[in-house]
């Protein structure tokens, strides 16, 4: 049996008195797109954080592709790449140079292969070539978040964080970054994990949605956790927006 990209198990998360997670248990599965919902406060970010290594649990097991996570291990971060909420990219730098800087950190390419890589990645992201020498404040909120996700495909990576994908984005750039997300699932045999709380995102990616309740994680399919006996689940997918999408679903496919 091939082993999960990540795996948590027992995650236990606290700030002072207050508990985030409690004996949280998540696995994603290799080549597939799993989406994280939950209300607010429920610790979609804090589990990012910590299976990322940013956030030290007080208890609980966390690996990543087959490596353990851990105050002072080492983290396979070549092998993942991850986008911010906000696109997080440096302000007072092109989009080539956002993209090329974790190349320079972490190869030995010259000076030209590195810009040469770093358009390819751009391409990759759906920006056009004249953005390259734009610096983010020059670019709308869609094309941030692509020169982001370019960076984040910057290392070749196995597996893609994607904080919020779609937040800010109107329906039509939001449409085009969720088909960016499929090719490149696709072309690149990529891991996908989305936080996420866009009901259409959530429809056009998950192949299985983890859903964070009582400090817990539930997860299967979108027909399986829409049928979780749970106050906020229930509010979450079986809202009116939720039913009109659930049902154009087979059209829109």
């Amino acid at each position: 049996m091939t082993e999960p990209a990540v795996s948590v198990q027992g995650l236990v998360t606290q700030f002072g008195d207050h508990r985030v997670h409690d004996g949280l248990d998540l696995e994603v599965r290799r080549g597939e797109i799993l989406s994280i919902v939950g209300g607010s406060g429920s610790g979609k970010s804090v589990l990012l954080r910590s299976i990322l290594g940013l956030q030290i649990p007080r208890e609980g097991k966390i690996e990543v592709l087959g490596m353990p996570i851990g105050p002072g291990l080492p983290v396979p971060h070549r092998r993942w790449g991850v986008l911010f909420q906000r696109g997080a990219l440096f302000s007072g730098l092109t989009v080539r140079e956002n993209v090329e800087l974790p190349i320079s950190l972490h190869s030995t390419m010259s000076a030209q292969t590195r810009a040469k890589l770093a358009s390819l990645k751009i391409q990759m992201a759906g920006l056009p070539a004249e953005a390259e020498d734009k610096v983010p404040s020059e670019l709308s909120g869609g094309m941030v978040k692509r020169a982001a996700l370019a960076r984040a495909l910057a290392l070749d990576p196995e597996l893609l964080f994607l904080d919020e994908p779609t937040a800010g984005l109107d329906p039509i750039a939001a449409e085009e970054f969720e088909d960016v997300i499929l090719y490149l699932r696709e072309s690149l045999d990529l891991t996908v994990v989305i936080i996420t709380h866009d009901l259409d995102t959530l429809y056009s990616l998950s192949d299985r949605v983890a859903v964070l309740v009582d400090k817990r994680a539930r997860t299967g399919t979108l027909d399986e956790v829409a049928e979780l006996d749970h106050p906020w689940v229930s509010s979450y997918f079986n809202g009116v927006r939720a039913r009109i999408i659930r049902t154009g679903e087979t059209v829109r496919k």
